[in-house]
């Protein structure tokens, strides 16, 4: 399969079980319910995946079970958020094996942050040691890679195929886009303008509201698409409001919340996360309700 990275492309949880081991079982009905609806990839163990807190084994696991549910029907990108060249090889290297189509690679971001020929050589020794493609994951707001680095990765490492812009608001998105880097896809992650995103010109998006409601998401581009901007932007707004519900520290576990309102299994959350409070709880109830979706109870 020619990697296409285009479209809805939803980042999924990491369903865990009450002693903290990966829920296979309900990761494999997560993969099937977004595939049914006809999403254009499937991203695991990024951030909301809780990635940062997989180990290499877990990693491993999610990884193999995203890519034997899917079966090749579409693009399956696992993320990597570690802290050194080594350790994202390691972790690479070890996914790779599982025949996922690409890693979605953050910039390392603890305490120290490389110059930017550190930082392009980062990711060209991530390609070649792996050999996967890599999309840049620019999610970290205190190392940021700035759209000018992110275009010279984009055209100076064949492999770097695109980048998921999350971090640095519009602004990062409109910079990258305007630059049009030839080397690889900008993709969207700034939840709540996904709608402008694209009509800047992102190519999709990864981010965390198309996991919580993917059939608002899939029709939102649908409608850019087909040049029916009324509809979309009715469905901006039905989808801010539960963005707003689930943006928070604890985003991954408010995002499970979420689904289980919808009667779907995220699973638990790993510890030490804050579990989702009344006032929490009520506020995505009141969000997913105003944008008519169907919940359980």
């Amino acid at each position: 399969m020619t990697l296409d990275l285009h479209g809805i492309i939803p980042p999924l949880v990491s369903p865990f079980t009450a002693d903290e081991q990966p829920d296979l079982d309900a990761l494999r009905a997560e993969v099937r319910y977004h595939l049914d609806l006809g999403v254009h990839g499937i991203c695991v163990t990024g951030s909301t995946g809780d990635g940062q807190m997989l180990s290499l084994e877990d990693s491993v696991a999610i990884a193999d079970t995203a890519v034997r549910e899917t079966a090749g029907q579409v693009p399956v990108v696992a993320g990597i958020i570690q802290d050194s060249t080594r350790e994202v090889v390691r972790y690479g290297t070890a996914i790779a094996g599982t025949g996922v189509d690409a890693l979605q690679v953050t910039p390392v971001h603890y305490l120290f942050q490389p110059d930017e020929e550190r930082t392009v050589e980062y990711y060209r020794r991530i390609a070649d040691e792996t050999g996967l493609p890599i999309v840049i994951y620019n999610v970290i707001p205190y190392a940021l890679i700035p759209a000018t680095t992110v275009a010279r990765v984009l055209n100076e490492v064949p492999d770097v195929v695109g980048v998921k812009q999350s971090g640095g608001n519009i602004h990062q998105l409109a910079d990258l886009l305007h630059m049009d880097p030839a080397g690889g896809t900008v993709l969207t992650a700034v939840d709540d303008l996904l709608y402008p995103s694209y009509l800047l010109g992102a190519k999709g998006a990864i981010s965390a509201t198309l996991t919580v409601v993917p059939e608002l998401c899939l029709a939102q581009w649908d409608a850019v698409q087909r040049g029916d901007l009324a509809a979309a932007l009715e469905l901006h707004n039905k989808q801010l409001p539960v963005w707003r519900a689930i943006d928070g520290p604890n985003m991954t576990v408010r995002i499970k919340e979420a689904l289980a309102m919808q009667g779907r299994n995220g699973g638990h959350a790993l510890s030490p996360l804050t579990p989702v409070s009344d006032a929490e709880r009520q506020a995505l109830r009141a969000a997913l309700i105003a944008a008519d979706v169907k919940l359980a109870s």
